[in-house]
């Protein structure tokens, strides 16, 4: 991810207090740089992954989450996400009442209503309300 792509995601999503990654993978730098600001930050994916200590990290799996891991957060976002993994993220994100923001794996279209933010480097998407 380039360096300015990550400081526009992070700079968007500090909006937010409490906020939860979806499969982080093994690419902690914006929850870094979000609790480097402030916001409390739990990563999940469904393999263990080191992160920084300044992260929490929940192993998880969207398409069966733990209800309890999201329960907290005022956002759920992704980064890279695959199509195969925006309905489930989204219900997830819904079920918390949290907003639900994910950038995709470049020509992926979004399979969800969106709302798009065009920031350097990238596009943000944030779920909409309606079918999909």
């Amino acid at each position: 991810m380039s360096d300015v792509r990550h400081a526009a995601l992070a700079d968007r999503l500090a909006t937010y207090d409490r906020l939860v990654e979806v499969g982080v993978g093994n690419r902690p730098a914006v929850a870094a740089a979000l609790a480097n600001r402030g916001c409390a930050v739990t990563a999940t994916d469904v393999h263990d992954r080191e992160i920084p200590a300044s992260v929490d990290f929940v192993r998880d799996d969207v398409t069966d989450p733990d209800p309890t891991v999201y329960a907290d957060a005022d956002a759920v976002y992704a980064l890279n996400l695959p199509p195969e993994l925006h309905r489930p993220t989204r219900s997830v994100a819904r079920d918390a009442d949290a907003d639900f923001l994910f950038t995709t794996l470049g020509g992926d279209p979004p399979l969800i209503p969106v709302a798009r933010e065009t920031l350097p480097g990238t596009t943000l998407f944030v779920a909409a309300d309606g079918p999909g």
